[in-house]
């Protein structure tokens, strides 16, 4: 194995790879391992991101940031990192290119949504085409007074459709495996605030060119979009087998500076706190490299 590196960042996101500016500019050697999967990569045009007045594809920000950490020097690769464990005081890590060393590791690993059941590449075409929605606080103004649908029932179900009653009074919430499942207090707000309820279980999901069709209990009904409310997985597998703490949202524990439970080990992003924000992770990430360029100052002095 070669020298160990002052960092290893596994996840190629808004959060890692600024980080991996970061880090690059603090003269430190780093290798970033993206597995090719950030969520923000699929998103067709965000217009919360500042800077953007005329919206940017999540395609070209994470192109933009790739680029502007190998202009300083950051390592990116392509790849999977299976495994991390901590010996003689050093991170090792697997993946498809052999074993790496690392005095530090973030992990900005991020969260996966859980999808609809429905054909792949038609849910793809869907989300490209603003049929499919995730993210009510990034896109909720791209729905001012359209036809809504959400797919999901309990707490979560009926607090994504609340937080989207400010945008459209036009909302049907729909149970998507059967009878909806919703607190009487949730269910009260819902009636309240006008949202059609409807069991399911959700039968088709029909994209067309410029709406989408649930058919749900024999019936189907089109929106101009639909919402999954079904929630995520978090990807905190490499933190668990190191032993980190995760908190009640099963994400990863950090400390204010992005620290986890294990010394040299820390997370930024979404697999810390579940936002969904680009701006967060971007935040989280900035914090975490400053941190751990300070933390291994404490150890050996940086001076070139």
């Amino acid at each position: 194995m070669d020298e160990p590196l002052d960092c290893l960042i596994v996840g190629g996101g808004p959060a890692g790879l600024t980080a991996a500016t970061y880090l690059a500019r603090f003269h430190l050697r780093l290798k970033l391992v993206d597995g090719g999967k950030s969520r923000a990569a699929t998103i067709p045009c965000t217009h919360n991101h500042a800077g953007f007045p005329d919206g940017i594809s999540g395609l070209d920000l994470i192109a933009r940031m790739k680029e502007q950490a190998q202009l300083y020097g950051a390592a990116i690769e392509d790849g999977f990192v299976s495994r991390i464990e901590f010996a003689d005081g050093l991170f090792i890590a697997e993946w498809g290119c052999g074993p790496i060393t690392a005095k530090t590791v973030l992990l900005a690993t991020g969260v996966t949504n859980r999808r609809p059941s429905m054909d792949e590449e038609a849910h793809d075409a869907a989300l490209a085409a603003g049929l499919i929605r995730y993210c009510p606080i990034c896109d909720g103004y791209e729905v001012t007074d359209k036809r809504v649908a959400v797919a999901g029932t309990g707490d979560k179900g009926v607090a994504e459709t609340l937080f989207l009653r400010s945008f459209t009074a036009d909302l049907t919430l729909f149970a998507p495996d059967g009878l909806h499942d919703l607190p009487d207090e949730g269910r009260a707000a819902l009636v309240e605030a006008g949202v059609t309820i409807v069991d399911g279980p959700i039968e088709a999901i029909k994209p067309g060119e410029d709406s989408i069709e649930i058919v749900a209990a024999g019936k189907a009904k089109a929106f101009d979009s639909l919402y999954p409310a079904l929630g995520s997985d978090t990807h905190t597998q490499l933190a668990e087998m190191l032993g980190a703490r995760l908190n009640e949202q099963a994400c990863i524990g950090v400390d204010a500076h992005q620290r986890t439970s294990v010394p040299g080990l820390y997370a930024a992003g979404d697999v810390v706190i579940g936002l969904d924000q680009i701006s967060h992770a971007m935040g989280d990430g900035g914090v975490a490299a400053t941190t751990i360029r300070n933390d291994l100052a404490k150890e050996t002095p940086l001076w070139r």
